[in-house]
């Protein structure tokens, strides 16, 4: 075997990462461990710190260090908005781009029933709960235009639906299938800028 055990189950572990597939997962392993081993127990030490302080915001949902999370504790946040994202990453792009003020809802899946998500694993009560208590005048839904997102947001739109509230969507300029992340700032903040309803 050219692999050992170890070896093996670190590339496995590198292949978890999305965007990562097995040859990179390979050379991200071969570096580690070509390495100082001072390099690799720092790297270790900061994955188990990070892994073991953060948790899901017990309002939003955002993978954050603090409960309530820094944005859901603000009082500087415009709370007639809510943007609903899909992951905590998509929380920290929206951000960057600065030109959004109000408050987040994270999914942490679309819906698949296929896969096993459904209603439950979105989280849509709680999420039914926060805007019931903010009672915003726009939910946003900035998810992805896969097959996935789009009955995402075709369900959410349905449950959240109300005469006092607009429900948009981020316009064209996201291609079909891609995630937030891998977009530019620009093409992000034209799709945001031009978001329409649902």
């Amino acid at each position: 075997m050219l692999f050992s055990d170890n070896l093996e189950r670190l590339i496995e572990g590198f292949s978890r990462f999305p965007g990562i597939g097995r040859k990179t997962a390979q050379r991200l392993a071969w570096h580690l461990i070509a390495e100082e081993k001072s390099f690799a127990e720092t790297l270790a030490e900061s994955i188990t710190t990070v892994s073991e302080s953060f948790r899901p915001c017990t309002r939003c949902l955002m993978l954050s260090e603090s409960d309530p999370c820094p944005i859901c504790a603000s009082k500087s946040r415009d709370k007639s908005q809510i943007c609903i994202v899909e992951n905590s990453a998509d929380v920290f792009i929206i951000e960057k781009m600065n030109e959004y003020n109000g408050l987040y809802f994270v999914l942490g899946h679309l819906l698949s029933p296929i896969d096993g998500f459904g209603p439950k694993e979105i989280h849509a009560d709680q999420l039914r709960k926060m805007v019931e208590e903010h009672s915003p005048q726009e939910i946003i839904l900035a998810l992805k235009p896969s097959s996935e997102g789009e009955a995402t947001m075709h369900y959410l739109s349905e449950i959240l639906e109300d005469e006092s509230r607009k429900i948009t969507r981020l316009s064209i300029g996201l291609p079909f299938g891609g995630d937030l992340e891998y977009s530019s700032n620009n093409t992000l903040r034209n799709a945001w800028a031009r978001r329409h309803s649902v």
